[in-house]
């Protein structure tokens, strides 16, 4: 009776593991703070893909979420999100200020700020965070301008994003 269950487990398995399948997704809040004058961003990445990406793209020994992090990883993830996510305020490129990062679960949460935002009346994001690696990548940036709303979705072929609030 046992080898039956074996028999039937070793030929089960394989198949449910085959239709196992990884989601590539990263989420980014991104918020209009009037009385800050702020656009403020927070970057919720999968930590593999993106350590995986970093060791790619700059220095094969890459590790992040271990004790012995070197503090490299910090310039390579501080350059990597510049290069990925831009955006445009009324039709004006305005870089972000890299505030700081933590780790909560298999996560990598990025702080971002733009300082000095007068107002808002277009905004164009580019976001192509972990495209050259993962292809099904998806992006999703979470907007709150001028107590609007939006859901904006960042694929491979679509990663540039145009709200007018005019």
């Amino acid at each position: 009776m046992n080898f039956l269950k074996i028999t039937f487990l070793a030929l089960i398995i394989p198949v449910f593991m085959s239709s196992v399948h990884k989601y590539y997704v990263s989420v980014t809040q991104l918020s209009y703070v009037k009385e800050k004058k702020s656009v403020q961003l927070i970057s919720r990445i999968d930590i593999s893909d993106l350590e995986l990406t970093l060791q790619k793209r700059y220095d094969k020994n890459i590790k992040m979420t271990t004790i012995d992090e070197k503090p490299m990883v910090e310039d390579y993830l501080k350059k990597y999100l510049t290069q990925k996510i831009s955006i445009k305020i009324n039709t004006k490129e305005t870089p972000f200020v890299y505030l700081g990062r933590e780790y909560k679960n298999d996560l990598l949460v990025c702080y971002l700020e733009i300082e000095n935002v007068e107002d808002i009346s277009t905004i164009e994001i580019s976001n192509s965070l972990l495209f050259e690696l993962f292809p099904e990548q998806k992006n999703i940036v979470k907007t709150k301008i001028n107590s609007e709303v939006n859901n904006l979705i960042f694929t491979k072929n679509d990663n540039d994003q145009y709200l007018n609030f005019k």
